[in-house]
């Protein structure tokens, strides 16, 4: 197991795919089997009541499974979300950043399965569980040389 996008490598691939999102995230640490990302929360955010909406909480966890795998991968740009889990535990602080601990259960050819935890900045209580499937493009398909 190695990577293939170091942590520069990935912040600077993620800003060139997703320029209109990349300042919301940022890879916090990245080892081969696991990947810490952070949502930096603004006003755009949170829902009524002040808490970090469920999209942006979602966005979040998708984010960390998706820079996981192009770690893993390389410059995947065409691999999708094919299905996905959310589990809301408790409130998250709507003043607060939210951490995402990621990790790989799974990373194959053509599917890629992870799982992630997210806390409030500070906090060592969850707030929310994910579980992502990736379709990754087979190697020498016309969506694997898109990447």
């Amino acid at each position: 197991m190695s990577l293939a996008l170091s942590k520069q490598d990935l912040t600077e691939y993620l800003e060139e795919v997703f320029p209109q999102v990349h300042s919301d995230f940022v890879v916090e640490e990245l080892t081969e089997t696991s990947i810490t990302m952070r949502l930096r929360v603004e006003d755009r955010h949170l829902r009524p009541g002040g808490t970090v909406s469920g999209p942006s909480m979602f966005g979040l966890a998708d984010v960390s499974v998706y820079a996981m795998v192009l770690a893993r991968k390389g410059r995947q740009s065409l691999a999708v979300t094919t299905n996905s889990s959310l589990d809301f535990l408790r409130k998250p602080e709507g003043g607060t950043d939210l951490i995402a601990e990621c990790k790989l259960l799974k990373l194959g050819r053509t599917l890629a399965v992870g799982d992630v935890l997210m806390y409030s900045d500070g906090s060592d209580k969850p707030v929310a569980r994910a579980s992502m499937t990736y379709s990754i493009p087979p190697e020498g398909s016309a969506a694997a040389a898109f990447g």
